[in-house]
């Protein structure tokens, strides 16, 4: 059995720029077209507005010019007015050859904004209308604001639609301007249009002031509309349109019917229009959020390994995409193995055990760890991890106040025994190291000497990233590093000296080098 299509147009160069904020360049619209049309091929791309400026003028120009020469230019399509000839010459002049005329499908805007009759606008309409045929132009009709008139004036409505159907029209386009619809009327009004005009194309076009825009396209699909419009991110005015990769995956997958959209170049557009918009698109966005694909819950991941209990049909691969398993606090050891699977990671179970609770104990301080810093934390584990340490960090105090010299306050265990200096510095680290120079002086122990200091943080520029300081010291003619991995700077310092201590304190020195005492 072959599967109703659906007709996908997208608005994002017209609807999509009218998001407060957003103006795309005459280079970025020509590249957006391309990939909606060449990559994910939708059917149809409304571009812009007629007579807006002379810079439209100019890009829709060189969109046109490009459509032509891929020949694409019918797939190409410009909202004009009822305005005599005036939108059809600057369509015309631009290049194109497809207008979609805003029409007044309420009577209340037929009758305020117009201000005039019913007929009066039809005959107006009627004349746009064959003067567009005699220019062998194509021509589709918004009925502006249909939603309201099917509300409050559907008399209004079934009398534009009497006349109009006997039009030289393409499709017939039935936007819920104002996003007032809820899904049962979206249904209702939608089957009244295709019960009395049974053998005319129907477009539905949402809009989600009420978060409702998917939900009300859906109710429009099932009632027989035969195309949809949509916008890329569900830019838009107000709340924004109908996103298209919701809408492409609901067709598909809630309503089994068929588009022309290729799902595995969802992705890689909406990150690209992202770009071009300057509006970020939000985490949890379905289909294109950076967090739709990713367990967090280490149960979840042992589920996956287990049959795929917690996948559902948006397998992200569908859409260029991969599922990610999240590190944090809420993670179990099933959700590490995945990603050290993933970076060819190979531990036994004593140091995966060690590894998913120092990465529990890190998720306490910021919410996900991510997987460019896993590496960092398997290294900082396997190669510096510190059993039975004989010389602990009970408790620090850093202090920085402007106009004064930071100090720090350090208390530590030796053996069992507590002891506790304070000390003034350069820097926060370094009045820490003062401070334990002082406890070491006490107790009559050697210290090292520091000979570098480098703090490194995993890819991704993430300000809160974890750092990884890394502390080159030389001690008795050894030359030894040590790492340390947090949050901040000075705590990895911190941690990657206690390190040190214990290495010396248990003569269990990595040496790098042997150099000669002084």
């Amino acid at each position: 059995m072959v599967k109703r299509k659906i007709e996908i147009m997208d608005t994002t160069l017209r609807d999509g720029e009218q998001t407060s904020g957003v103006s795309f360049a005459a280079e970025e619209k020509v590249s957006i077209v391309r990939l909606l049309i060449e990559e994910l091929n939708v059917d149809r791309v409304e571009i812009a507005s007629a007579r807006v400026s002379e810079g439209e003028f100019k890009s829709v120009k060189k969109i046109a010019q490009w459509a032509n020469s891929r020949g694409h230019i019918d797939k190409i399509e410009i909202l004009g007015f009822v305005d005599g000839n005036a939108s059809l010459d600057w369509i015309s002049s631009a290049g194109c050859r497809v207008v979609n005329l805003l029409c007044k499908g309420s009577e209340k805007h037929c009758t305020h904004q117009l201000r005039k009759t019913v007929q009066e606008h039809l005959a107006d309409i009627k004349s746009v209308i064959a003067e567009a045929k005699k220019r062998g132009m194509t021509v589709n009709v918004y009925l502006e604001d249909w939603s309201n008139g099917m509300r409050d004036s559907l008399k209004y409505v079934f009398e534009m639609m009497d006349e109009l159907q006997h039009q030289p029209i393409t499709r017939y386009m039935l936007p819920d301007t104002l996003g007032i619809l809820n899904p049962s009327e979206a249904k209702e009004f939608c089957e009244t249009m295709i019960s009395r005009y049974p053998g005319l194309h129907f477009d539905f076009h949402a809009h989600n002031d009420y978060d409702l825009a998917v939900a009300n396209v859906f109710e429009a699909v099932k009632a027989g509309v035969k195309g949809v419009h949509v916008t890329i991110n569900g830019l838009g005015e107000r709340a924004g349109n109908a996103p298209l990769t919701s809408i492409v995956a609901l067709i598909h997958d809630q309503l089994k019917l068929s588009t022309n959209v290729a799902e595995d170049k969802l992705y890689s557009v909406s990150k690209i229009v992202e770009s071009y918009s300057g509006v970020r698109i939000p985490n949890n966005k379905p289909i294109i959020g950076d967090n739709v694909f990713t367990q967090v819950a280490g149960v979840h991941a042992d589920g996956d390994k287990k049959k795929n209990l917690y996948h559902n049909d948006l397998v992200p691969e569908r859409f260029g995409r991969s599922r990610e398993y999240a590190l944090g606090k809420n993670s179990g050891k099933a959700n590490i193995l995945k990603n050290l699977e993933v970076l060819g990671i190979e531990v036994d179970d004593e140091s995966a055990k060690k590894i998913t609770a120092r990465i529990i104990e890190l998720g306490d301080k910021k919410e996900l760890v991510s997987p460019d810093e896993l590496p960092y934390i398997v290294s900082d584990i396997l190669k510096n991890g510190i059993d039975n340490q004989e010389i602990q960090l009970l408790n620090y105090s850093l202090n920085l106040t402007d106009g004064m010299r930071p100090t720090a306050t350090v208390k530590i265990s030796v053996r069992g025994e507590v002891y506790q200096q304070s000390a003034a510095g350069d820097g926060q680290y370094h009045a820490f190291s003062k401070a334990m120079y002082k406890i070491y002086k006490s107790l009559n122990k050697p210290t090292p000497e520091l000979i570098d200091y480098v703090v490194v943080i995993p890819p991704g520029g993430k300000t809160n990233a974890y750092v990884q300081t890394i502390i080159t010291w030389k001690f008795d003619g050894k030359v030894f590093k040590t790492r340390g991995l947090d949050v901040d700077q000075t705590a990895a310092a911190i941690k990657a000296t206690i390190k040190m201590l214990n290495m010396i304190e248990k003569g269990n020195i990595p040496v790098i080098r042997q150099m000669e005492l002084p």
